[in-house]
């Protein structure tokens, strides 16, 4: 029997806004959550304007940029002078910005209208039998087995159970970064990302509600990374006062993944279960609300006739080619910023300012704005 249309497994963003969009499209779908509290912290902090045009419908968009830091122009810098700029407010679109947010304030505006997540659950097996997926959940010593015509597994970096779909690895990136946010940053310019290139590694200082920063720098892997990220700052960005706001720091690596199918008869995969790609960039949590957006009316859609699944086959296709443009563009935005020689260095400088000299910077914006996303066409 089945108990219910659709099981979305992990409560974080993307899972939040897929299970509210079902419920919007009159689908009967139940949250399972792993955790018994949200994730604290916060690390995904920009919406690009694919995402903000995908989630206005649902109120999203406004609840979000209500309490958002709007980024028009980033610059990159080498050796305190300018390097190149790209603009992001030039095309007369809705939203010419890159938006910055607290990760909690985007997950409470994507979790209006959704099914109350049940924590505490541990899914710990999904299956497709015949036109059914059965998922089988473990809370504290009972467990539960619960049916459903799909299962979507949105469930981060933890890929255990993308196994049913797929048996790709992650690969681990030999490059790590120490980052931080800091609540104000008087010298950085306003509404304005700041990368700084340096043959140590990139500094990175991207805007945050009410005038605060968050600072990401390439870190070699040695020391305490608060003691690194101070000294990148007043090093390579060559900004004392900016570094002595720096009261500690956390470091994060790297992985990449994307899967081969992102579907399995009644089985799905969104997000970073799916694909998970290097963060610089901040296109991560962008990939999984994406995904999301365009697989809830397609799914819909799906249950009601079984038999008209060529929206589900073109989600799948247009998903998988915008994760992998996603990934490749990613590696390029992690390789541009490592540390490297002498001469390596003046070379990649030299590339960015004569590509900022041409109409390829136009070609930049639109990268880093996710302007390629199969989610626009």
């Amino acid at each position: 029997m089945i108990d219910v249309d659709v099981v979305v497994v992990g409560a974080g963003p993307a899972g939040t806004f897929l299970a509210a969009e079902l419920t919007r499209c009159g689908v009967d779908a139940v949250l399972l959550e792993r955790r018994s509290e949200p994730a604290p912290g916060t690390r995904a902090i920009g919406l690009h304007p694919p995402t903000m045009r995908a989630l206005e419908a649902s109120g999203a968009t406004e609840r979000i940029l209500a309490r958002a830091a709007r980024v028009t122009r980033g610059i990159a810098t080498a050796g305190g002078r300018p390097v190149g700029a790209v603009r992001f407010d030039d095309r007369g679109a809705r939203f010419g910005f890159v938006a910055t947010a607290a990760q909690a304030t985007t997950e409470a505006a994507l979790a209006i209208g959704a099914p109350r997540a049940d924590r505490g659950c541990e899914v710990t097996r999904i299956a497709a039998e015949g036109d059914e997926a059965v998922a089988l959940y473990r809370r504290g010593e009972a467990q539960t087995e619960i049916r459903a015509r799909a299962i979507v597994l949105a469930t981060g970096s933890d890929r255990r159970l993308a196994a049913a779909l797929d048996h790709a690895r992650p690969r681990s990136a030999p490059d790590r970064y120490v980052m931080t946010d800091v609540s104000d940053a008087p010298s950085q310019p306003p509404d304005t990302a700041v990368i700084t290139l340096d043959r140590a590694g990139v500094v990175e200082s991207f805007p945050l509600p009410g005038g605060g920063r968050r600072l990401v720098a390439w870190h070699a892997g040695v020391g305490d990374p608060t003691d690194e990220l101070r000294r990148a700052v007043a090093e390579r960005m060559g900004d004392e006062h900016l570094a002595a706001r720096v009261e500690t720091a956390t470091w994060f690596g790297i992985r990449h993944v994307v899967l081969d199918r992102l579907r399995h008869g009644p089985l799905f995969a969104i997000g970073d279960a799916a694909h998970e790609i290097s963060p610089i960039g901040g296109q991560g949590m962008n990939l999984g609300l994406l995904d999301a957006a365009s697989l809830a009316p397609a799914l819909a859609r799906w249950l009601r006739n079984p038999a008209d699944a060529a929206h589900l086959a073109r989600w799948e296709r247009d998903r998988l080619a915008s994760a992998r443009t996603a990934a490749r563009l990613a590696a390029l935005n992690t390789a541009l910023g490592r540390g490297r020689t002498r001469s390596a260095h003046t070379c990649a400088v030299g590339a960015v300012r004569m590509a900022a000299a041409t109409s390829a910077v136009r070609l930049a914006a639109r990268a880093y704005a996710m302007g390629f996303d199969r989610a626009i066409s």
